[in-house]
């Protein structure tokens, strides 16, 4: 007689999920965003399974400074449509990173998640600070160290 394999899916309320904090203090911007995605998404872990939400939270600290490489601190450009003819804005990184310097994470991770209900749902687990401070000092984030200088 045969033993059958098994796969066991995991439910996202079985999914045992934590809080890390991130410092993205002179950090690279894309290679900070690719692993923010994993830990977001769930595949650092052993029960990962692509359509259940099995993540875990990240809360990024320091993002006014993030860094890019190269020139790309003048020539990467943001831009959204109103939907109006005529209503492209452009805005370029050294612009946002002074205005609004969370966007700048916000987009690169989301960019990495997948583009459907799932990826609108794994989004909001990821939360970004522009200073040091932060409110979700009660769930007690772990330091999670992405990259080895």
């Amino acid at each position: 007689m045969k033993q059958e394999k098994i796969t066991k899916f995991i439910k996202s309320e079985d999914a045992d999920k934590k809080w890390y904090l991130v410092d993205a203090k002179d950090q690279v911007l894309g290679r900070l965003a690719s692993e923010i995605a994993k830990v977001i998404r769930g595949k650092n872990k052993a029960i990962f399974t692509p359509n259940t939400d099995t993540g875990d939270f990240v809360i990024v600290i320091n993002a006014d400074q993030v860094k890019v490489t190269g020139k790309r601190g003048l020539l990467k450009t943001y831009s959204h449509h109103s939907g109006y003819p005529g209503g492209l804005k452009t805005k370029s990184f050294e612009e946002i990173i002074t205005k609004k310097p969370e966007f700048i994470i916000e987009s690169a991770v989301r960019g990495m998640l997948p583009k459907t209900r799932l990826g609108n749902k794994l989004i909001k687990k990821l939360k970004v600070y522009a200073g040091q401070n932060h409110p979700h000092v009660a769930q007690r984030p772990e330091q999670l160290n992405l990259m080895e200088k």
